[in-house]
């Protein structure tokens, strides 16, 4: 298995199209997408076809569905792919059983990693999750994920599922706290660039400790209930009071228990 074609044009379509592109052994044959403009930027980045005609579709061992989530059963169902060729999603909250029926050899090959159009990332630590409708196909998705990754995991949709929230926690929710920590450091005259200090310590002690909550700082942890009811009285929005409160109590508790 090494001519791969990858349909879709987003985020992880371009980041896939890359590392594909730079393995040794495969060869990344076309890019697939609807999206013309966006089609032939990630082949263009790639060196490699483009097509948005469903005709034309080049014959592949294994094809990567790289689109978003609801779209992946009706991208897999209206495609000419060869009888015999693999077929995986890449998506991964996403049952393997998406794909139809019709393809005896169908998987997942979900990378758990965020991806950002124009950025190049390292695929080499990033965990990819595979599953397969036989224990061979498996092993040859094995062989594929290692030539771009060295963490290779075998994962059924339920736990997937469950790595894929925890991913949401680890990085859409935390994302989404810098963006609030950066609205109230602009409310004081300032911008983002006086939290990034902060922002990549809390990451590098998080990745070199044990355990996350391990290294747990701020006025939560200790039960500083006087310094708490200071900040929430300069926040006027309710709704980020709630999280400020919610998040203060789930530390206090999760801190406990420790």
């Amino acid at each position: 298995m090494n001519r791969v074609v990858i349909i879709g044009s987003g985020n992880l379509a371009e980041a896939l199209a890359r590392a594909l592109a730079a393995a040794r052994g495969l060869q990344l044959v076309q890019i697939h997408a609807r999206n013309e403009e966006r089609g032939r930027e990630v082949a263009r980045i790639a060196g490699c076809a483009w097509s948005g005609d469903p005709a034309a579709l080049a014959p592949a061992d294994l094809y990567l569905i790289a689109v978003s989530d609801r779209a992946v059963a009706e991208v897999a169902e209206r495609l000419p792919i060869p009888h015999g060729a693999a077929v995986a999603h890449t998506a991964g909250s996403v049952p393997m059983e998406a794909i139809p029926a019709k393809f005896a050899r169908r998987g997942v090959f979900y990378p758990m990693q965020t991806f950002t159009k124009g950025r190049a990332v390292d695929f080499r630590p990033i965990p990819i999750f595979l599953e397969a409708s036989t224990p061979e196909l498996l092993a040859e998705l094995e062989e594929v994920a290692q030539r771009l990754s060295d963490r290779v995991i075998p994962a059924d949709s339920e736990r997937r599922s469950k790595i894929h929230l925890a991913a949401v926690f680890a990085c859409n929710f935390a994302n989404h706290m810098y963006t609030l920590g950066e609205e109230i450091a602009r409310s004081a005259g300032l911008d983002f660039d006086v939290l990034r200090a902060l922002v990549a310590e809390t990451a590098a002690k998080a990745c070199d400790a044990a355990s996350p909550r391990d290294v747990q700082t701020g006025p939560a942890v200790r039960g500083d209930r006087t310094t708490q009811e200071r900040h929430e009285a300069l926040i006027a929005d309710s709704r980020m009071k709630e999280i400020y409160q919610t998040i203060s109590q789930n530390i206090w508790e999760t801190s406990r228990k420790i």
